[in-house]
């Protein structure tokens, strides 16, 4: 595996430059207090952790549950018990941070509640219902956009309490419709769709960090985001998951995915 991804790190890095402007123009924008060595050696460690990523996510596809279990556990599944005994629900935020498809396919296996992870289409209807099949063949039920509300719905209707997994780092489609903060010294929009089901449903927010123990092998950690909902002003999920989220990059940069155009709209005027 480690071969594997140095030499697509030679070929993506080094030789195809993949995305390197996007890596750049976001790093320097976030970190403007850093000089030009600091940014080249942080752009360095993120494509390795990227190409890492992508043969991880190949692993994943095939890995059976011990050896996913293996590489990829949450420290203390046991703060979601207390919901789970209750019949509740529970809205689960990170962001695409170090590994995150052994979350999607192991949801089920680290906590009782049964997951659901909210996600994004491949764009390749052919390669897209194999993909979907590999990522849930653990029992994880992977959702879109256009489905999560009536999925969300149906289960609460039904008192089947979930764990929805909900990453909310990337650009949203409809910048009108986020919620803006000030984010790495720049305007970003947030995605409001957690904090929408958490107020909605009077579900409590967790926040895990995905922590890198070594090469390949990754701790979990779950930390209470806002327990009460309803008790809180609104955007105030929101807002700590970016304060949050925040400082855990400020930490470690280069396993945040940088590559992604997260800064590619506007804030708009009203």
């Amino acid at each position: 595996m480690r071969l594997l991804s140095a030499i697509i790190y030679l070929v993506a890095y080094r030789l195809a430059g993949y995305r390197r402007a996007v890596v750049r123009r976001n790093l320097a924008a976030s970190f403007p207090g850093k000089g030009e060595k600091e940014l080249r050696s942080i752009e360095r460690r993120y494509y390795h952790h990227l190409c890492d990523l992508l043969v991880e996510g190949l692993y994943n596809l095939f890995a059976s549950p011990q050896a996913i279990l293996k590489r990829y556990r949450v420290a203390n599944p046991q703060l979601l018990e207390p919901y789970f005994r209750q019949g509740r629900s529970v809205v689960l935020m990170s962001a695409h941070y170090n590994n995150w498809e052994y979350m999607v396919t192991s949801l089920n296996m680290q906590f009782h509640h049964h997951g659901i992870g909210v996600g994004k289409p491949l764009g390749s209807r052919w390669l897209e219902p194999w993909v979907l099949r590999r990522r849930t063949r653990y029992g994880t039920q992977v959702v879109y956009a256009d489905t999560v509300r009536q999925t969300v719905e149906f289960y609460h209707r039904h008192r089947v309490p979930c764990a929805l997994m909900m990453l909310s780092d990337q650009s949203p489609p409809h910048p009108d419709r986020a919620y803006w903060t000030h984010f790495l010294h720049q305007d970003t929009p947030f995605l409001y769709g957690a904090e929408n089901f958490a107020r909605k449903y009077d579900l409590p927010v967790f926040y895990y960090v995905v922590d890198k123990v070594s090469r390949g092998r990754y701790r979990v950690t779950l930390s209470p985001l806002c327990l009460n909902p309803l008790e809180v002003p609104q955007y105030t999920i929101v807002e700590r998951y970016a304060r949050t989220l925040e400082q855990q990059i400020m930490q470690r940069p280069e396993y945040w995915l940088w590559s992604h155009r997260r800064w590619k709209h506007q804030r708009p005027a009203s």
